[in-house]
């Protein structure tokens, strides 16, 4: 069996590093299961040095031209060779305890995607609310975040990857897709919980209160009208780091 972990990167030179030795120490438990490993990164158009930093830290790179992670997460995934896919943010940290236990997931035969629960690096109090509330809401819906989304490969491509009509909430939409494929039929999503993914708190610095709950607003309002404008999902896109 074989792991293929996909990492979006736009203007990422700086977080990228970590990112990189963390998924890199968090698959000892993945290669003493016996299963092989491949990194790859995507490079979405970015214009510092995430590319080079990826390739001397030993990832593929592979590019996708249009600036959108849905686009970019598909493009790692094409590329990839593995029987899972693992999908982690490139300011996210997983750690081997959270790889053991997707690990554990997969071997149940009971499970065709996941996620885990998140904990926010920095951010004070703000961010450790934001971060209960995530939680909450994905162990309650079983929906995975992107920062961290695993899924069985054949699944994956049955459903036709991330909705590439989409700039943010683009888990959310495979989730429903992947739940309709009859390959998915008997088993089951899970959200794993006790080793959550360590991930940059700098959204919630970057943007104030106001920012964030308005997108929050047009997004639960006019969902479709907004996922689909990049500039309706600016905190993704305006290049803010």
């Amino acid at each position: 069996m074989r792991l293929s972990v996909v990492i979006p990167a736009f203007n990422e030179e700086r977080l990228l590093p970590a990112t990189l030795r963390a998924v890199d120490d968090s698959l000892a438990p993945v290669h003493a299961a016996g299963w092989s490993s491949e990194v790859i990164v995507t490079d979405n158009t970015s214009t510092d040095g995430a590319a080079r930093v990826a390739s001397e830290a030993g990832a593929r790179v592979v590019s996708e031209p249009v600036n959108m992670i849905a686009r970019a997460r598909n493009a790692g995934a094409a590329a990839a060779t593995g029987d899972w896919l693992g999908f982690v943010d490139a300011d996210s940290s997983p750690s081997p305890g959270l790889m053991a236990a997707m690990l554990r997931s997969i071997q149940s035969g009971r499970c065709y995607a996941g996620g885990s629960t998140v904990r926010l690096d920095g951010g004070g109090w703000a961010a450790g609310a934001v971060a209960a509330g995530w939680n909450l809401v994905r162990r309650v819906t079983r929906l995975p975040a992107g920062s961290f989304y695993f899924v069985d490969a054949t699944v994956f491509r049955d459903v036709g990857g991330f909705p590439a009509e989409l700039y943010a909430a683009e888990e959310i939409e495979l989730s429903r897709r992947l739940r309709r494929s009859p390959l998915a039929r008997g088993r089951r999503r899970v959200i794993l919980g006790s080793h959550p993914l360590v991930t940059s708190a700098r959204k919630v610095s970057l943007y104030g209160p106001g920012e964030l709950l308005g997108f929050s607003l047009r997004a639960l309002l006019r969902p479709r009208a907004t996922l689909q404008r990049r500039e309706s999902c600016a905190i993704w896109y305006d290049g803010r780091r």
